[in-house]
């Protein structure tokens, strides 16, 4: 049976003990990975590893000896309660042996877990779990997690009592990181605030994010946008040091004025443009560009972005004699000065 997307988070968190297999498949390993650890924690428990209710097949296995899933499944632990097999990144050729072990399985008999890269639709594994009576295939994309789903993880770690406002910037910050630095964040904020009685807030979380490459990008839109010329070298000379393009650093500040330009340009204000950025921005940086968009105003922003949309066309047109370097130092600078205005 083919589980839909939203079938397949309900059966992640609680997977029918009846089904002989499970197939979960899609193009990012680790997504795969979180989900299969979440399917077999649920079905054998926390201490099903080390009582010995986990069995792990590579497709190496398999192909030495066909026959291997099939005993393994059928085997008998020294441990009671349910058991598992699981076959990481299996192939188009397990699936002659997982159909013989699905054909045949019976209660009492291990669950086998499977998961495998992105598959076709003719794909005979993917078919076989699709089709077969017992068994499901539930695929696993790059999707931004639901409201659920980001409960779930909060709820799994331990954090109780958030703040609407807490709640709503952890939601903004899963849709920019994969679930597993996610789920390491919301861990680490957790931690975090072990010891203190004080709520959840927009600091709090900020504090335990995980820095963004474009971390220095940032500093340097952030010196550009609030009218800080003094900051301004320093983090070019280390973007610079870094082999960061001056057609790069025009493209990140066209994307961060444009982002201004919308916020500006709602017609409720900024206040109410800033709550319709896709995807969200939360915490600090929410407050940070809604302040930046209020101070420079729709006008403003779009003689800014007048200035970097000819900068960047000069970068590109080959033909500049300035060095590139000067022609967007120069273009940022201006900006910087007029943001003081």
């Amino acid at each position: 049976m083919k589980l839909s997307a939203r079938d397949a988070a309900a059966f992640f968190g609680k997977p029918d003990p009846g089904r002989a297999g499970i197939l979960i498949y899609g193009p990012d390993p680790m997504r795969c990975a979180l989900r299969r650890e979440q399917v077999i924690a649920a079905l054998i428990g926390p201490d099903g590893p080390a009582e010995m209710r986990l069995t792990r097949l590579a497709p190496q296995d398999l192909r030495g000896d066909p026959a291997a899933l099939s005993d393994a499944v059928r085997a008998q632990g020294f441990f009671p309660g349910p058991r598992v097999v699981f076959v990481e990144e299996a192939t188009e050729a397990a699936a002659k042996p997982a159909a013989a072990v699905l054909d045949d399985w019976q209660p009492g008999d291990a669950q086998l877990v499977l998961t495998a890269g992105n598959l076709t639709k003719g794909n005979a594994l993917r078919k076989l779990f699709e089709g077969h009576r017992n068994a499901v295939a539930a695929a696993v994309y790059a999707d931004p997690p639901s409201r659920a789903e980001i409960e779930a993880v909060i709820a799994r770690i331990g954090l109780r009592d958030l703040p609407a406002p807490a709640l709503a910037d952890l939601t903004a910050l899963a849709q920019t990181l994969d679930p597993g630095d996610f789920a390491r964040t919301v861990e680490k904020l957790a931690l975090y605030k072990l010891d203190d009685p004080e709520p959840v807030s927009a600091d709090d979380i900020a504090a335990v994010a995980p820095l963004s490459v474009e971390a220095e990008l940032d500093e340097m839109l952030n010196a550009v946008a609030e009218g800080r010329p003094d900051q301004l070298g320093p983090t070019l000379n280390r973007l610079q040091a870094q082999g960061i393009a001056p057609v790069t650093m025009a493209i990140g500040a066209t994307r961060h004025f444009r982002t201004l330009h919308a916020i500006a340009s709602h017609p409720g204000g900024p206040s109410q443009g800033i709550g319709v950025l896709r995807p969200p921005v939360y915490g600090p940086r929410r407050d940070r560009m809604q302040r930046q968009a209020g101070q420079w105003g729709r006008a403003r922003l779009e003689d800014a972005l007048a200035t970097l949309l000819d900068t960047d066309l000069a970068l590109r047109s080959g033909g500049a004699t300035a060095p590139q370097g000067a022609m967007i130092e120069r273009a940022l600078m201006r900006l910087s000065f007029l943001a003081r205005r």
